[in-house]
């Protein structure tokens, strides 16, 4: 019964925002360029779909591909600083800095460095610093919160590396590692978004150019559309990398289970 409320609930009050929105432009007479009504936005879905979803796959495409090079950079860095304390205090105030330094400032640089006829790699770079430290920093906590008896028990049976990262490290991290990777899934497609405003040009031909297009011709609806692919987007990630986590640690992790 509970399942069946957590869709339904939801669901219900969609529709009634969506219903309360068409009333609410059409009682107030709102207009459409500061808010349109929902068949406007409907509209637009229909007619301009081919460019709205060339634009969202573009978007994804940058997205995936900055999510998995923060998969792989982070969790390589973490296991570099989990066996070197040297390596982490000489490299992790770097990354640190990187995480605190707002995407949008550095922006630009990065645009001037790869060039605009290359904004889409400038757009990558971005996407992949904004996830790139949430991977780190879950993999390193995961990495040093093994029970240091089990630790000691691995020694004693004389475990090489390989061995103790393959059976104990790696399990032991796993649900940190986890709960990074899908903070930093939302995290790639917002530096993405970012970027793709702060480079403002149409080589990037993402979702973010358009919403700048539509809204300097005033084409609200076109905005609105753009924004809930995004939103849409968003979700899709989310619920992917949840279900990934939740089939990787159900079994075992308690947690996980009841909240999937």
């Amino acid at each position: 019964m509970m399942r069946a409320l957590r869709v339904i609930l939801p669901i219900g009050l969609f529709a009634a925002l969506i219903w309360f929105w068409g009333w609410a432009v059409e009682h107030w007479r709102i207009p459409p360029f500061i808010l349109p009504p929902p068949r406007a936005i409907l509209e637009v879905f229909v007619n301009d779909a081919q460019s709205l979803l060339g634009s969202a796959w573009t978007t994804f495409g940058i997205t995936a591909t900055a999510f998995v090079l923060a998969v792989v950079s982070g969790t390589a860095l973490a296991t570099l600083f989990a066996s070197s304390r040297l390596a982490e205090a000489m490299l992790s105030p770097y990354a640190v800095t990187l995480q605190v330094t707002p995407i949008i400032s550095i922006a630009p640089l990065v645009i001037v460095w790869v060039g605009l006829d290359q904004a889409w790699l400038a757009v990558l770079i971005l996407a992949w610093i904004s996830a790139f430290f949430p991977v780190l920093a879950s993999a390193t906590a995961g990495l040093k919160a093994v029970d240091p008896n089990l630790r000691d028990l691995f020694r004693l049976y004389r475990a090489s590396f390989p061995q103790t990262f393959r059976r104990l490290l790696v399990p032991s991290a796993l649900p940190y590692l986890l709960a990074g990777i899908k903070t930093a899934g939302g995290l790639a497609l917002i530096g993405a978004v970012v970027a793709e405003f702060a480079a403002a040009s149409g080589n990037t031909n993402g979702l973010a150019w358009r919403i700048l297009e539509a809204g300097n011709r005033l084409q609200i609806a076109k905005m609105f559309a753009a924004l809930i692919l995004l939103a849409l987007m968003g979700i899709l990630i989310y619920a992917v990398l949840s279900f990934i986590e939740w089939l990787l640690l159900h079994r075992w992790h308690g947690d996980t289970r009841s909240r999937a």
